[in-house]
C-alpha cells in the first residue's frame, strides 16, 4: 500500500469517528447508560421475558407503533396489555 493510501485511510477513520461522536451528542440525553446486548438479555430473562417474532400487516404495525408511543411502557408493555386484555375477554366469552 502506498503512503498516500495509508494517510487517506487514517483520515477516513478520523472523519467517521468525528461523525459518530458528534451525532451522539445531539438528541435527548438519557440518564441511564446504554446496556450491552448480553446485559439486556440477562435482565429480560430475570423478568421472565422471551423474544417473540411474528409477521403483521403494515397497517396494523403502524397502529401498534402509534399506541406504543402513547403507552408509558413502550411497545413491549403495550402489546402485553393488548394480549392480556384479548385473552381475558376470550375467557369471559366462553
Amino acid at each position: 500500500m502506498k503512503k498516500f493510501d495509508l494517510e487517506k485511510n487514517k483520515a477516513l477513520k478520523l472523519a467517521n469517528g468525528l461523525k459518530q461522536n458528534s451525532a451522539s451528542s445531539f438528541g435527548p440525553q438519557t440518564a441511564q447508560p446504554k446496556l450491552d446486548k448480553r446485559e439486556q438479555r440477562r435482565l429480560d430473562q430475570e423478568k421472565g421475558l422471551v423474544p417473540f417474532a411474528c409477521k403483521l400487516d403494515s397497517d396494523l404495525v403502524r397502529q401498534l407503533q402509534e399506541l406504543a408511543a402513547k403507552h408509558e411502557g413502550g411497545m413491549t408493555e403495550a402489546l402485553a396489555d393488548l394480549l392480556v386484555k384479548a385473552g381475558l375477554e376470550r375467557k369471559a366469552a366462553v
